[in-house]
């Protein structure tokens, strides 16, 4: 039995893989575009699924599937299209969908890819041949009706976007909030230094130091909403320049209803199709927010690693778990390697924003982006490394963090920023000069101070309280 068939499109003759539900065009693509190996997101294939839908279950609201146009459809053949859809929607056809990400910017050969599989499955869901030449059930005339590669890709992008982080983002920054803040919560008794510069600095607690952490996640938590509704308005229903050529005046708006319908979220039609059609601001602005998390979730990851230094010559305040042996040459070295994870992943975050602002800014021209398949890789990439980032990071390094307070508050006598307190007694300019004498005797702030009869007893002993020098004293 051949390997091949043979499929014709508008070009002439291609042959196709003989098991495969995609077609000619779909094929061409393959071999035009031997670029990356990269596939286009599992998420946006299936968000691809969704917009299909919708389309269908407007355009069959709408009469113009079984109406008098050309070739018509009848109720089950309509049936058998969405069903189609459905199985995109649930992973079934995963594996059908073989364009590089680097492929035409409009992502033309993907919206036919799918187009050809919906059609080819829907008259096999029938009982019919998907490899007659003749389709009953049209990838264009059918399945791309009322629609344009230049609306339709552009939407599912968004719809994926918005879905991924609704799902999947959103959830793990707050599972990671509520780590944190547990943590603030049980070591807000223990005292250590703070640090400025990589230098000491006054006292704080260390769950203070957590509980600063926490803040930073729950503003990612509000970074994360704006970056989903950064992209709820969809160019669908603009077709091909965003003038709605060859749909229904209200197709947009129903697309938009069905596909809020399908996913729980409040998406709409796009307010000017010319925009929508056209530009990427929202995607670029939506990834923005994304890249601000990353940061957020670098500087935690690396505040950890440096807190959790040592065992014997660092800071060792926080006791990471040990996860697998840190060394092929030094026996028992165990490394911070969640920490590193998610400081690495989060770069590639920052680097994805620097795609996205780039095909934002010089990739549309007059009506149409030409950069979207990669901006849409570059997000959903994104969203992908930083939800299962944080999962990870969670599960195997804060769960089992542990506090150390012995090594927290061994240096905080030894600082020479305890000084700081006396200045409402004695003045910055004699405080500063204790504090070169303290340096250069060895001795503690402490001790120089009653050696020197400075303060009362009671008076020194309520100014150096490190636990008081934590919060404001009025």
């Amino acid at each position: 039995m051949s390997k091949f068939r043979t499929e014709v499109d508008s070009m002439g003759e291609v042959q196709v893989p003989a098991d495969a539900y995609y077609s000619a065009q779909t094929q061409r693509a393959v071999e035009n575009f031997p670029i990356s190996g990269w596939h286009l997101p599992v998420a946006l294939i299936r968000a691809m699924g969704r917009v299909k839908l919708a389309c269908a279950t407007v355009n069959n609201d709408l009469g113009k599937l079984t109406g008098t146009g050309k070739n018509p459809l009848d109720a089950k053949q309509v049936q058998a299209m969405c069903a189609a859809c459905q199985e995109i929607i649930d992973g079934k056809m995963d594996d059908q969908f073989p364009v590089d990400v680097f492929q035409t910017g409009s992502g033309t050969s993907s919206n036919m890819n799918i187009n050809e599989v919906i059609s080819n499955r829907a008259i096999e869901i029938l009982g019919g041949n998907r490899l007659d030449k003749v389709k009953p059930i049209h990838p264009n005339d059918h399945v791309n009706m009322g629609q344009s590669t230049n609306d339709t890709f552009p939407t599912a992008i968004h719809v994926a976007a918005a879905y991924e982080i609704h799902t999947k983002l959103i959830p793990q920054l707050e599972r990671f909030h509520a780590s944190l803040s547990q943590k603030a919560k049980d070591w807000d008794k223990i005292i250590k230094i703070g640090r400025t510069h990589l230098m000491d600095a006054t006292p704080l607690r260390l769950g203070q130091e957590f509980g600063g952490f926490a803040r930073q996640i729950a503003l990612s938590i509000e970074r994360a909403k704006v970056a989903a509704k950064a992209v709820y308005e969809l160019p669908v229903g603009g077709t091909a320049v965003g003038s709605g050529i060859n749909t229904h005046p209200e197709f947009g708006k129903r697309v938009g209803q069905a596909l809020a319908k399908q996913t729980g979220i409040p998406f709409v039609e796009a307010a000017d199709h010319f925009e929508a059609n056209a530009q990427r601001d929202g995607l670029v602005e939506s990834h923005g927010q994304l890249k601000t998390i990353a940061m957020s979730l670098f500087n935690i990851a690396n505040n950890i690693r440096w807190l959790g230094s040592g065992p014997r010559c660092g800071f060792f305040e926080v006791i990471l778990p040990d996860r697998q042996p840190g060394s092929s040459i030094m026996p028992g070295k165990v490394n911070p390697v969640m920490c590193e994870s998610m400081m690495q992943l989060t770069a590639r975050v920052i680097g994805n924003d620097a795609t996205m602002t780039l095909s934002g800014a010089a990739g549309g021209n007059f009506q149409l982006n030409i950069m979207m398949p990669v901006m849409g890789h570059a997000i959903l990439e994104s969203v992908h490394l930083l939800s299962n980032g944080i999962s990870a990071f969670i599960e195997f390094c804060m769960d089992g963090l542990e506090a150390n307070p012995v090594a927290c508050e061994a240096s905080v006598e030894q600082s020479l920023s305890m000084v700081t307190s006396l200045n409402p007694y004695i003045g910055y300019e004699k405080a500063a000069k204790l504090t070169k004498e303290a340096f250069a005797s060895g001795k503690t702030i402490r001790e120089l101070c009653i050696e020197q009869n400075i303060l009362d007893k009671d008076v020194l002993s309520k100014a150096l309280d490190p636990f008081s020098m934590t919060e404001p004293q009025g």
